[in-house]
């Protein structure tokens, strides 16, 4: 079966954007346009893809398996419309960054304003995904340069491996922090905020607490270390946040401590093994690695 490809695009702009106007739109085309070639995807496949409720359209189990299989190819086919129309501009490079989501609240940004600064013809692919995602789009050649967490289970993949201390956010007026450094002994059943329980920030938290007899309360789990620290300013819990959110905070509403044992993050840089940096990809990494190192536990690795 041949499906066109303008219907999986149409199908993922709607997945992306969440209703069928912000897809038009980013599509370029009309609303009834978009609306026309999601019913024909449904129809060649045979399937539901999204159920109308109140207004609304609720992607179905269906459509997110398939929205899973095609998001690579879709934006490999955006990446070639952007190199032509960088070609025909005569544009000079441009910088591919994906990064996992810590550095792209505060870090990345700034590192990529600093550097695009005096290179006003430089044009700039900058996603935050989670990292097995931005692993894989640098295999394909989707992403130039990725910055993700360990482990790494993409083939091909050069990596530069960095290991940061993660510090421990408390709620300020909590009465917790003290002086010094904060223990398992110290936080024993005082409530948590993680970063879900496989996470390797959490799981490393948990063998610190169990080591020393103390009990791990986990009071909340979510996905990003900015939610945690969120949470922990709204007075839920205590949280061990990493440098580069922390770095992007105002600083409010909480109180930091180090936490002991040390509980780090391990960061990698990615790049494909089987092609050759750009000149701009180079200049990019010379730039950011010694910024990153600066940031990096010294001890680990």
């Amino acid at each position: 079966m041949s499906t066109p490809f303008r219907q999986f695009q149409a199908f993922h702009a709607i997945m992306q954007r969440g209703t069928v106007t912000a897809a038009a739109e980013h599509l370029g085309i009309s609303q009834p346009a978009i609306s026309n070639l999601l019913a024909q995807l449904e129809r060649r496949t045979h399937l539901r893809l999204f159920e109308r409720t109140r207004g609304r359209l609720v992607p179905t189990p269906e459509a997110t398996v398939l929205f899973e299989e095609i998001d690579t190819v879709v934006r490999g086919l955006d990446h070639v419309d952007q190199t032509v129309t960088d070609l025909q501009n005569r544009k000079a490079g441009q910088l591919q960054v994906a990064t996992n989501h810590a550095l792209a609240f505060g870090f990345m940004p700034a590192e990529i304003a600093a550097f695009a600064r005096d290179r006003p013809n430089l044009t700039i692919a900058f996603q935050s995904q989670y990292s097995g995602k931005i692993q894989e789009w640098v295999a394909a050649g989707l992403f130039e340069i990725g910055i993700c967490e360990l482990p790494v289970r993409q083939q091909g993949l050069d990596q530069r491996h960095f290991y940061f201390e993660t510090l421990c956010a408390v709620p300020e007026g909590s009465g917790i922090a003290g002086d010094g450094a904060l223990t398992p002994g110290r936080l024993d059943g005082y409530p948590f905020i993680v970063m879900g329980a496989d996470h390797m920030v959490s799981r490393r938290a948990r063998e610190a607490f169990h080591s020393q007899g103390a009990d791990f309360r986990i009071r909340s789990q979510t996905d990003l270390f900015h939610n945690a620290l969120n949470l922990v300013k709204q007075g839920l819990g205590a949280a061990l946040i990493d440098p580069f959110t922390l770095a992007a905070d105002d600083g409010r509403g909480y109180v930091l401590r180090r936490f002991e044992p040390a509980v780090l993050l391990d960061i990698v840089v990615v790049t494909a093994k089987d092609r050759p940096l750009s000149a701009v990809g180079r200049q990019f990494l010379d730039r950011v690695l010694p910024r990153m190192a600066a940031m990096a536990d010294p001890a680990a690795g």
